[in-house]
């Protein structure tokens, strides 16, 4: 089983090809804003990307190339900061926001059934017509780190879409996280 891990920093983890601008000692080196990588088509089994995504300029060149260097059904593990949170707008560094619909308009639908809300963004993707599809395994937020505020996630991720529209303002979570499947038919 092939796994990269994308924007390793120092991160450095067994069993995965670890990638990034900056030598670190143990990965390789490549400027992740630099397509195409230097991996083939349908390399890897997984991807893990731990708050590296909204450091990258374009968002749907850096999908489309983790879409093209997946095998099928691979899983991309995301973690990103909630663009409400200190942890986002804190970090100048930071050029895309992360929401719970981050990977919407590359969601693959299938035979699902869709919730209002998915059936109006469906018509509205921008995605810019491209080939990257993942089902969506997981998505949820993480409140945080902290023991004390952990029970937190339960009642955040009832309902998370309609959390961050109306609750997310006042009481922000630290992080989104997403299990992805890549689609390839």
């Amino acid at each position: 089983m092939k796994k990269l891990n994308l924007g390793c920093g120092n991160d450095i983890r067994e069993g995965y090809t670890n990638l990034d601008i900056v030598d670190y000692g143990g990965n390789l080196i490549h400027d992740i804003t630099s397509f195409p990588y230097p991996f083939e088509d349908n390399t890897f089994d997984e991807i893990f990307c731990s708050h590296i995504l909204e450091h990258l300029n374009d968002f749907h060149k850096t999908v489309s190339e983790l879409y093209r260097i997946s095998k099928p059904n691979a899983t991309i593990i995301v973690y990103a900061p909630f663009f409400l949170n200190t942890k986002y707008f804190g970090e100048p560094d930071h050029k895309i926001p992360f929401s719970i619909r981050t990977f919407d308009n590359y969601e693959y639908i299938g035979n699902r059934k869709l919730k209002f809300y998915e059936k109006w963004k469906l018509n509205h993707r921008t995605n810019y017509r491209g080939k990257a599809q993942f089902e969506i395994l997981e998505k949820k937020f993480i409140t945080s780190h902290f023991a004390l505020l952990k029970w937190m996630d339960h009642l955040l991720n009832i309902e998370p879409v309609m959390y961050e529209r109306f609750l997310a303002g006042i009481f922000s979570p630290e992080e989104v996280f997403f299990r992805l499947r890549v689609v390839k038919e």
